[in-house]
């Protein structure tokens, strides 16, 4: 089944890519559009339009193929997720529900494929153990920034709030991404209400002011 021209593997990829970001791009294109088993070496070669060979000599095993796709994938994500525009944990809650609806619109509009090879990788990974790892250090970045924006608003359970916000986020993602609400996405409004409901629920009326650190 050849790759639909909208979707094509090289639209991921700028002009000046390399051969192994194209590779990575196009492994994820086939993981959205044929799932696990589509995606090949000889597959990729034909998608990207590359030479027999070719993907072969950038990533020879199919453990090193998927851990490629996955490192391209949390390059890709990080971008989408956009952590330098999380807000200053002094701007209140209402500023990180709106950051991470913004980030959880981007992914559900115009990342799709990107959410659905997560899905693919993260139930791969469920078999793989040495893919495992790869696979959870990509959260880790986002995580590590959640925990310390809850703390300084003032969480009295950083770890467990957090794991609810990535939670909504993530159940939100598959249930409109792949899930029984794929019809009908949220809307931007929709998710910053959903969100700014979740936190009121942690925080009650509001986070504790940050500490400046003055008397």
């Amino acid at each position: 089944m050849p790759v639909h021209p909208s979707s094509a593997p090289h639209a991921s990829s700028p002009p000046h890519a390399s051969r192994s970001d194209l590779v990575a791009d196009t492994a994820l294109t086939l993981l959205a559009e044929r799932g696990m088993r589509g995606l090949t070496h000889r597959a990729v070669d034909e998608a990207a339009g590359l030479p027999q060979g070719s993907t072969s000599n950038v990533a020879r095993t199919r453990q090193a193929l998927l851990e490629l796709a996955l490192r391209r994938h949390a390059e890709r994500e990080a971008r989408v997720l956009a952590l330098h525009e999380m807000p200053d944990p002094g701007r209140g809650l209402d500023s990180l529900a709106d950051a991470m609806a913004l980030a959880v619109h981007r992914s559900l509009t115009d990342h799709r494929e990107l959410l659905v090879a997560r899905y693919e990788l993260a139930l791969e990974a469920t078999r793989r153990p040495e893919l495992r790892a790869f696979y959870d250090a990509e959260g880790a970045v986002f995580r590590d920034r959640l925990t310390a924006l809850v703390t300084a608003l003032g969480s009295t359970s950083p770890a467990r709030h957090v794991l609810a916000l990535v939670a909504w986020a993530d159940g939100v993602m598959f249930s409109c991404a792949a899930g029984s609400f794929n019809a009908d996405p949220p809307t931007l409004e929709d998710l910053r209400a959903g969100l700014r409901e979740l936190l009121a629920g942690m925080f009650g009326d509001g986070a504790a002011p940050a500490d400046t650190g003055t008397g």
